[in-house]
C-alpha cells in the first residue's frame, strides 16, 4: 500500500548528526523537517537525530538559528546515516538570510512549551553594557525571565528565587552564576554553543529545582583547522583558541577571561589610606575525540574565581576579604547502539566555595574572623534516546549525586586566642530515574508523558518522591496549536539569602530531618501560531505555580551569625530559618521574527509572586522581591549586509520590592508608594508600615540600549569586528537601591534624583547606570 507518492510501506531509520560547516561543531536542537511527511525531529544535546520513515524519496530541510539552511533530497531504501553541515549565516556573501524557509519556526508542531532557546550569535548581537555580552542578561529580555536590580545578571524565572533555577554547564551544576557581585554572569559567550531554558513543562530528565532549568553547552572545538579570537572590552578581555589535535577526529578548546578593573583602580589608590580591590577570572577547557562513527568522548572543565579586598586604614585598621568561585569537570561517552538507540554516560564534578574574612586592630587588640561555606558534588549520570517509530520517541535514564556540604565553618580569634571555632559538614545522596515518551497520536495531536522518581538520603532523613510530567499539543487550522502542561518538582538543596539577589554571600544548605524539601506544582496553558512565509511566530502562555516548604532566614539572621564576638557563641543555621508558602502566576506573550535582514522579538509578561511565612510580616501574605507586575521587551537586529549589524533593545519593568527600615516619620519628599496588604499609599507619614517585609515598591525601570557592529573580512579571511553601544541612551535614572536619609547630612547617592542637603527625613533613590557608552573589539582568525 502506498501512502505518499514514491514512498513504499516499509520502515527505515534515518539518523545522523548536524554540524557546523568548517569546524564540525555539533549543533544541538537543530531542526530536521521532511516535507512529504509534514513532520520532523530535533537533534539532541549532542547534535544527534534519528527518525523512522518509509522507503521512498524525501525532500528534507535542515535548519538552525544563526545558520544558513540546507535543502536536500534523500533516497531512503534502507537504514541510512547522514551528516549535515550548516554554514554560519555571516559567511554568506549576499544579504544575510538566517533561514531559507520557515521550517525552523514551526512552534505549533511540537508539544514542548514554556521553552526558550538563545544562540551565541544573538547574545553577541545584543547591545552590551561596558562591552560585555552576557548570556543571562540576554535571557532577561525574554518573557517569564526577569532581572533583579538594574544591571544585575541574576535571573528570576516565573516568580521563583535564584536557588530555584538549575543551571548546568556541560551537565555540571553551577551553583553561583555571578561575577562582580552579580554584575556579570560566569559564562563566557565565546565558549558557548547553545543555551536552552525551560520555564515549565520540564523534561523528565531534569529535576532538583522548582522554577527553571537552563542547559548551557560548550563548544567542542574546531576539528578542521586552528582558529581563535581575541576580545577587548572596557571591563574585561578574553581569548579563545581551538583546533584539531587530530584532523576531523580530535579537537580542543581553551577560553579565558579576566577583568582588569583592579589594575586600573590600584593606580589611583597608591597614595590613599583606604583601598579596595575587586576582580574576576575564568577559564573554559574542552577536548572532544571521535573514536569512530558510533562513539564520542568529551572532557570539559570550567574554573572561575572572584576576589574582593578592602582596607580601611583609620583608627580601627580594618581589613575585609571575600572570595568565591566555581569549579566543574565533566567526562562523557556518547554511544550509538544502532540507528535508533543513542546513549550518553557522564561523570561529573562540581564545586562552589565562599571564603569571607575580617580583621580589625583597635586599641592594640587584634580581632580576626574567618568564615567558609561550600558544596562539592560527585555525580554519575546516564541517558538514553530511543526512537521507537514515527509515533514514539523514548528517553530514559538515571543519575546519582553525592553532595558534600559545608554550610558553616567559622573561626574567631583575638590576640591569638581562639574564642570561637565551628565547622559543620553534611553528606547526602540524591539519585533519580526517569522515563519519558513523546507520542504522536496523529499528525495533529502530540503529547509528552514523563515520570521521574527521586531518592534523597541524609543522616536522619530519607525520602522517595515521584514527579509526573505531562505536555500536550493540539494543532488546528493548519498553523495554530493549543498546548497545556503540568509539572511537579522537588528541591533538596536551598539557598539562604537576606537580600534575595542570589549574591555570593548567600548560603547553600541541604534538606535535613529539620529542613524539609521544597515542592512545587505548575500548570500552564498556551497558544502557538506560525505565520507561513513571513518568518513570524507567536506564543501566548498562562501559568500558575504553588510552592510549599520554601525557606528563608528569620528576621535579623544571616550567614555570618556569631551571637557574641567576645565568646564566639554560634547560632546553628537550622535554627535561623522559617518555612512558608509561595504563589506565582501570570501570562506571557512572545512574538518573534526569525527570517530576513530584520529580526528580533517582542515580549510581554504580566505576573504576580507572593510569599507567606508564619514568622515573617506577622504571618501575613506579601509580595515577594521577585514580584514584577509588568515586563516588556522589544529587541531588534538589522543586518543589511555582512559588513554591519544594527541592534536595539528597549525594556520596561515594574518596580521591584524593597524592605527599607526606619520609615517612621518619613516625609513624602520623593512621593514613592509604600505597600501594605496589596494597598498602595502615596505618603510615608503613616508609621505602622515601618516593619513590613517589602514595604516599598520601587519605581518602574525603563531604558533604551543601542548598538552597532562593523565587520570586515581581511585578506587572510580573518574577521574583525568593532562594536559600539550605548546603555540607557536617554539617561533614565533607574533605581539601584533606596535608603532613608536622616535629615542631618547631604545625599551621597550616585545619580540621585537631587543632591541638595535635605533637612527632613526622606526616602532617597540611588541610580548607578545612567548613559554608559562602551566600545569593544574582536578579532577572529
Amino acid at each position: 500500500m502506498v501512502i505518499y507518492q514514491n514512498i513504499e510501506f516499509k520502515d527505515c531509520i534515518l539518523s545522523g548528526y548536524v554540524r557546523e560547516k568548517g569546524t564540525l561543531e555539533v549543533l544541538p536542537y537543530a531542526t530536521i523537517y521532511i516535507d512529504e511527511l509534514k513532520r520532523g525531529t530535533i537533534t539532541n544535546d549532542y547534535g544527534f537525530f534519528s527518525i523512522k520513515v518509509k522507503k521512498g524519496t524525501y525532500k528534507m530541510t535542515i535548519s538552525y538559528l544563526g545558520y544558513q539552511s540546507v535543502n536536500k533530497e534523500v533516497v531512503i531504501s534502507k537504514n541510512k546515516t547522514l551528516v549535515f553541515e550548516l554554514p554560519p549565516a555571516y559567511e554568506s556573501l549576499d544579504d544575510v538570510t538566517i533561514t531559507a524557509n520557515n521550517t525552523l519556526l514551526k512552534v505549533s508542531k511540537y508539544s514542548q512549551m514554556s521553552t526558550i532557546q538563545v544562540t551565541s550569535s544573538q547574545i553577541k548581537d545584543t547591545p552590551a553594557l561596558l562591552g560585555e555580552n552576557d548570556v543571562l542578561k540576554t535571557m532577561q529580555l525574554l518573557p517569564g525571565i526577569q532581572s533583579g536590580t538594574e544591571g544585575s545578571a541574576q535571573v528570576y524565572i516565573r516568580g521563583g528565587s535564584p536557588d530555584q533555577n538549575l543551571i548546568v554547564l556541560d551537565e555540571a551544576t553551577v551553583y553561583n552564576s555571578n561575577h562582580l557581585f552579580g554584575f556579570l554572569s560566569v559564562y563566557n559567550v565565546d565558549a558557548i554553543q547553545s543555551i536552552k531554558t525551560y520555564k515549565g513543562a520540564f523534561p523528565a530528565s531534569y529535576g532538583g529545582r522548582l522554577s527553571g532549568i537552563t542547559n548551557i553547552t560548550m563548544k567542542d572545538g574546531n576539528k578542521e583547522k586552528f582558529s581563535g579570537n581575541i576580545n577587548l572590552g572596557i571591563l574585561s578581555s578574553s581569548f579563545t583558541l581551538q583546533g584539531p589535535l587530530k584532523q576531523k577526529h580530535t579537537s580542543f578548546l581553551i577560553s579565558g577571561r579576566r577583568s582588569f578593573a583592579d589594575l586600573i583602580a590600584s593606580s589611583f589608590q597608591q597614595n590613599n589610606t583606604n583601598k579596595t580591590n575587586l576582580y574576576f577570572y575564568d577559564m573554559n577547557v574542552k577536548l572532544h575525540h571521535i573514536l569512530n562513527e558510533k562513539n564520542n568522548l568529551y572532557l570539559s572543565s570550567y574554573f572561575g574565581q572572584d576576589s574582593f579586598k578592602a582596607e580601611l586604614n583609620d583608627t580601627n585598621n580594618i581589613k575585609e576579604k571575600l572570595n568565591w568561585g566555581n569549579i566543574t569537570a565533566t567526562a562523557r561517552w556518547n554511544h550509538e547502539y544502532n540507528n535508533a538507540l543513542f546513549s550518553n554516560i557522564s561523570l561529573i564534578y562540581s564545586r562552589y566555595n565562599l571564603d569571607a574574612g575580617y580583621e580589625r586592630l583597635s586599641n592594640n587588640q587584634r580581632t580576626i574572623f574567618n568564615a567558609h561555606s561550600g558544596i562539592d558534588d560527585f555525580s554519575l549520570k546516564t541517558d538514553f534516546d530511543y526512537h521507537l517509530n514515527l509515533k514514539h520517541n523514548l528517553a530514559f535514564g538515571g543519575a546519582a549525586t553525592l553532595h558534600y556540604f559545608v554550610p558553616e565553618q567559622k573561626h574567631l580569634s583575638q590576640e591569638n586566642e581562639i574564642n570561637g571555632k565551628n565547622k559543620e559538614e553534611l553528606n547526602s545522596i540524591e539519585s533519580s530515574a526517569f522515563l519519558e515518551d513523546v507520542i504522536s497520536f496523529t499528525e495533529k495531536i502530540k503529547t509528552t508523558i514523563g515520570f521521574r522518581a527521586n531518592y534523597y538520603k541524609i543522616k536522619g532523613f530519607k525520602e522517595l518522591s515521584l514527579e509526573p510530567r505531562l505536555s500536550i499539543a493540539y494543532q488546528f487550522l493548519n498553523q495554530y496549536a493549543l498546548k497545556a502542561s503540568y509539572s511537579k518538582m522537588n528541591q533538596y538543596v536551598h539557598l539562604l539569602s537576606n537580600t534575595g539577589t542570589g549574591l555570593s554571600t548567600d548560603l547553600w544548605v541541604s534538606s535535613t530531618k529539620n529542613v524539609l524539601p521544597q515542592r512545587s506544582q505548575q500548570y500552564a496553558l498556551g497558544l502557538a501560531k506560525d505565520f507561513d512565509n513571513t518568518g513570524y511566530s507567536l506564543e501566548i502562555e498562562g501559568y500558575y505555580k504553588r510552592m510549599n516548604n520554601i525557606i528563608t532566614y528569620k528576621e535579623g539572621a544571616s550567614f555570618i551569625n556569631i551571637q557574641d564576638l567576645q565568646t564566639g557563641q554560634n547560632i546553628n543555621w537550622e535554627d535561623n530559618i522559617t518555612y512558608g508558602i509561595g504563589w506565582a502566576y501570570g501570562a506571557e506573550c512572545l512574538l518573534k521574527k526569525q527570517r530576513g535582514a530584520l529580526q528580533g522579538w517582542f515580549g510581554y509578561t504580566l505576573s504576580w509572586s507572593q510569599r507567606q511565612f508564619d514568622e515573617i510580616n506577622e504571618g501575613r501574605k506579601y509580595f515577594s522581591r521577585y514580584d514584577q507586575r509588568h515586563n516588556i521587551s522589544l529587541v531588534g537586529f538589522y543586518k543589511p549586509s555582512n559588513k554591519v549589524t544594527y541592534s536595539a533593545s528597549w525594556i520596561y519593568r515594574s518596580g521591584i520590592n524593597f524592605t527599607v527600615a526606619n520609615l517612621q516619620g518619613l516625609s513624602s519628599h520623593n512621593n514613592f508608594p509604600i505597600r501594605e496588604g496589596g494597598t498602595t499609599f502615596d505618603t510615608f507619614e503613616t508609621n505602622s508600615f515601618a516593619t513590613n517585609r517589602n514595604n516599598i515598591r520601587g519605581e518602574a525601570t525603563h531604558r533604551l540600549d543601542l548598538g552597532i557592529q562593523f565587520h570586515k573580512i581581511t585578506q587572510r579571511k580573518h574577521r574583525r569586528t568593532w562594536g559600539f553601544s550605548i546603555y540607557n541612551i536617554y539617561a533614565r535614572k533607574n533605581p539601584f537601591f533606596y535608603y532613608v536619609n536622616d535629615g542631618l547630612s547631604s545625599v551621597f547617592g550616585i545619580g540621585d534624583s537631587d543632591s541638595e542637603v535635605v533637612t527632613e527625613k526622606s526616602l532617597r533613590r540611588v541610580s548607578a547606570l545612567v548613559f554608559i557608552p562602551s566600545i569593544n573589539y574582536s578579532y577572529k582568525f
